[in-house]
């Protein structure tokens, strides 16, 4: 991906092998794929800050940067909180973003990339253990987890929480069993996909407009506002709001990608849902290194639609989730970093026309 260009995102089903670590997905749900096998977030951090529960992966995306080695290979990681109780109106404390990469040469990763179209041959990944690190994962969400079970000892967990989670679930009746830690199907995740782009073309709708407003200016055209009493426009005002303009060009500008589920381009700007709760440079705090941080990608609400969370009264909800990253994006010693995410919410009117489209 590059920079400035917005690339969109779409879901697509994808045989499993295409989603493991050595292929270097971009998806949603499921289990993380991890990209390094070391530095991996701590429980601590992979905690909703509202509910200290833990949270559930959910979207990674593969983003090189092209000619900087130390980043040959890129991930930024999306985890939030599945209580739909934490998710206040434009507060973010209940979803966090990661940043892993690699430069070419890596202790985890051939020289070359994987073929696109051809199965490994290799043995399927361990969802227990990290291969070359040795990193225990945790059962349920796929994170670090060094708690075992105490009956077994076959499968580990990042906490009691999801310990509790699993032996409720199945491990009751399958612990002790040779099977017991090949089961691998858990109530917690989100339904993965994989994260297939495509660059966006210019919406012919929008080029539409701006000519005929273009022309309606120099043809001597006579404006409504010229046209209309003052009591009239006044009127007109105050429905046609700032806010609302915003939610119309947003719409507008999906309308000929109705199901695009991300919108990425490194350096850009973000699609806003609503005037309203827009960040100013000092709301996005900047990398440790220094290093001002850029906007690098949205997660859109259409993927929400996706995600089996729907219920009455409160539920998971956004507007868009706006990940802004380190411009030099800086090494943290092999570490995990996390970056920036921006929660920006919508009305429940709007969230209707847009998750239905």
């Amino acid at each position: 991906m590059s920079s400035m260009e917005v690339v969109l995102g779409f879901l697509e089903e994808a045989e499993p092998w295409r989603l493991r670590s050595s292929q270097f997905p971009s998806k949603v749900g499921g289990k993380p794929a991890w990209l390094s096998q070391r530095g991996l977030p701590s429980g601590s951090e992979l905690e909703c800050e509202v509910c200290r529960l833990p949270m559930v992966f959910l979207l990674q995306v593969y983003a090189p940067i092209s000619g900087q080695d130390k980043s040959f290979h890129r991930t930024l990681f999306l985890f939030c909180c599945k209580t739909p109780e934490c998710y206040s109106r434009n507060d973010s404390h209940c979803i966090k973003v990661f940043r892993s990469q690699l430069p070419r040469k890596n202790e985890f990763y051939p020289h070359e990339p994987p073929p696109e179209d051809e199965q490994e041959n290799g043995p399927e990944e361990n969802h227990d253990v990290l291969t070359i690190s040795g990193v225990k994962l945790c059962w349920v969400c796929g994170c670090p987890g060094n708690k075992a079970c105490s009956r077994c000892h076959g499968v580990t967990y990042c906490g009691k929480h999801h310990q509790t989670l699993h032996w409720k679930h199945s491990h009751k009746k399958m612990c002790s069993r040779p099977e017991a830690s090949t089961d691998t199907t858990t109530p917690l995740l989100f339904p993965e996909s994989e994260l297939v782009t495509e660059p966006e073309e210019d919406n012919k709708e929008e080029q539409k407009d701006a000519e005929v407003e273009k022309g309606e200016k120099g043809s001597g055209f006579t404006s409504l506002a010229e046209a209309l009493p003052e009591a009239d426009l006044e009127e007109m005002a105050m429905h046609e709001s700032e806010d609302n303009k915003t939610f119309q060009r947003f719409k507008k500008k999906i309308s000929s990608e109705p199901h695009q589920v991300i919108r990425y381009s490194r350096g850009g700007c973000p699609l806003w849902v609503s005037s309203k709760h827009v960040p100013s440079d000092q709301d996005i705090p900047p990398c440790t290194c220094g290093a001002k941080r850029i906007f690098e990608f949205q997660v859109m609400p259409q993927l929400l639609n996706s995600l089996s969370v729907d219920s009455t009264g409160a539920s998971i909800d956004w507007g868009t989730l706006v990940v802004y990253t380190c411009t030099g994006s800086c090494n943290h010693d092999d570490q995990y970093y996390p970056e920036f995410i921006w929660k920006q919410d919508f009305s429940s009117d709007q969230n209707t026309q847009i998750k239905n489209p």
